[in-house]
């Protein structure tokens, strides 16, 4: 079962399961994502960030690593990338942080969509019984810093 949250339910995928920080909103769905939420600019002022969480299924998706250099990839002079692992509730995950400009990809090539400047990325990369569930934050930096604390209990919420 793949669920975003909407309406009140558990968002799930890869046979895991988190919950949602009050102030982020489900957004509209997107494809090849199981979900993306919308958060706030601090004060509510300005451009927020995105979490968009992917699933791909058992053995897809990639593996850490990669998909880590992808993500990082996706800046132009990124700041060295901060990686470091964490387990919640049995399950192992790997994070990265990085800032940077960045180059938004999207669409089916994944072609940028424009350079967008001191933004930053929260990645976690979720070791499911199901499958790899990858959840990446992204977003001007001081909004993504503004969220980094829920980004956090979302991680500490997988279960």
């Amino acid at each position: 079962m793949i669920s975003q949250g909407a309406h009140g339910e558990t968002p799930s995928a890869g046979g895991v399961s988190w919950t949602i920080p009050g102030r982020w909103q489900v957004g509209a769905e997107r494809p090849m994502r199981v979900a993306t939420y919308n958060v706030p600019a601090p004060g509510g002022e300005g451009t927020g960030a995105e979490c968009a969480v992917f699933h791909f299924g058992e053995g897809q998706g990639g593996d850490v690593a990669s998909n880590i250099d992808r993500w990082v990839g996706q800046f132009e002079n990124p700041s060295e990338p901060v990686q470091s692992t964490m387990e919640s509730n049995g399950l192992k995950i790997t994070t990265v942080a990085t800032t940077g400009t960045f180059l938004a990809p999207a669409g089916p090539m994944m072609q940028s969509q424009g350079k967008l400047e001191n933004y930053s990325l929260l990645g976690a990369i979720v070791e499911a019984p199901g499958g790899s569930v990858f959840f990446k934050l992204t977003g001007p930096a001081e909004a993504v810093r503004n969220a980094s604390g829920e980004f956090d209990a979302v991680l500490r919420s997988l279960k």
